[in-house]
């Protein structure tokens, strides 16, 4: 009963295999090899996008922040979410990696940024005054960190607020795989389409070890980019075992049927939650479930062995059996329906 996170999961078979064939042999080393030309003319055809460039790295947090250097001069301001990932969990690596851009908070239902919120934000802003940090990017992630996913309109409307401002827009993908499955929209109509820039495309939380893409839909930012990711250590001599568990992701539609399995267990989850008579509390567009329990429950479940995230994380659960405790649970494509009945089956008691 592991629903701590997706990034706890192992390694889905198919891609361990792609592992195993891509270990024979020799082959060029920084990205100089068929395998990793292999994946980004694949990528380049599932968003239908000809003259993308794609850049493997292997974290999250390395795929935002070298995105974002890539947007914003030191000086920028980065308008996001106040949850986002990457004010909330990236160690100030995107301050970094910009040179020292400031981060502009919005707030939203849901971690999504609205358009009114957006708007406003960007009435505020003081482009010309030399004083106040120059807008320079959005940055909008999906699916988000409470686990809504923006549907294309939603993309499209903080893409227009944004280019008429004059901002190039980036896209935190590290669950986008689970929002075009739960969505059913194409790779291109969540993206690039609806005016995304640059997509980070996670893997690594849908059955890779360590696999993302960077796609970057404008390719004049490419050079910049290439030395950026050099520069931040994340050119791997042996791309071509990046490159291998991403070919096999993407091969035959895999990264939507895992992501799709994993969205399948957590409206499982959801439904027993909501039968059991306890609480959820967000709209469940991805793998990510918040839920107001007990605290006898939630006694109940650590001592069966569930594993999940009180949230927010500096909760200190207090009181008596019927005091509330609000917790996190994250699906993956290896949680099995064994997995969800055993854990409602502790929640109900």
């Amino acid at each position: 009963m592991f629903f701590a996170s997706d990034n706890a999961s192992g390694v889905a078979p198919e891609l361990l295999d792609a592992l195993g064939t891509a270990a024979a042999g020799h082959a060029m080393p920084y990205g100089n090899d068929d395998l990793t030309r292999a994946v980004e003319d694949r990528i380049r055809e599932l968003f239908e996008a000809p003259d993308a460039r794609v850049y493997l790295v292997g974290t999250g947090t390395a795929a935002n922040a070298l995105a974002l250097g890539c947007l914003s001069p030191p000086w920028g301001r980065i308008y996001c979410h106040d949850a986002a990932h990457i004010e909330q969990d990236e160690c100030s690596a995107p301050e970094f990696y910009t040179g020292g851009a400031k981060l502009s908070l919005i707030g939203g239902l849901d971690a999504k940024i609205g358009a009114a919120g957006l708007s406003a934000a960007l009435v505020e802003a003081q482009p010309g005054v030399v004083h106040s940090a120059q807008p320079a990017a959005l940055s909008i992630s999906q699916a988000t960190e409470l686990g809504a996913a923006y549907t294309p309109d939603e993309i499209a409307a903080l893409s227009r607020l944004a280019r008429e401002a004059g901002l190039p827009v980036h896209m935190d993908g590290t669950r986008f795989s689970n929002a075009v499955a739960r969505l059913g929209a194409s790779p291109a109509e969540m993206s690039w389409r609806a005016g995304v820039d640059v997509l980070c495309l996670g893997a690594t939380k849908c059955g890779a070890m360590a696999a993302e893409a960077v796609i970057l839909f404008d390719p004049s930012r490419a050079w910049e980019f290439e030395l950026r990711r050099k520069r931040g250590g994340h050119l791997f001599s042996k791309m071509r075992f990046v490159a291998a568990q991403m070919l096999a992701w993407l091969d035959d539609g895999l990264w939507l049927r895992l992501a799709g399995h994993a969205n399948a267990m957590a409206d499982r989850l959801a439904a027993g939650i909501a039968a059991s008579g306890a609480a959820v509390l967000n709209p469940v567009d991805a793998n990510m479930i918040f839920a107001r329990i007990t605290l006898g429950q939630h006694r109940r479940l650590q001592a069966a062995g569930a594993r999940y995230y009180l949230w927010p994380k500096a909760q200190l659960p207090e009181g008596g059996d019927e005091a509330p405790v609000e917790i996190r649970l994250v699906t993956s494509f290896a949680t099995t329906p064994n997995d969800v009945d055993r854990f409602l089956e502790v929640l109900a008691g």
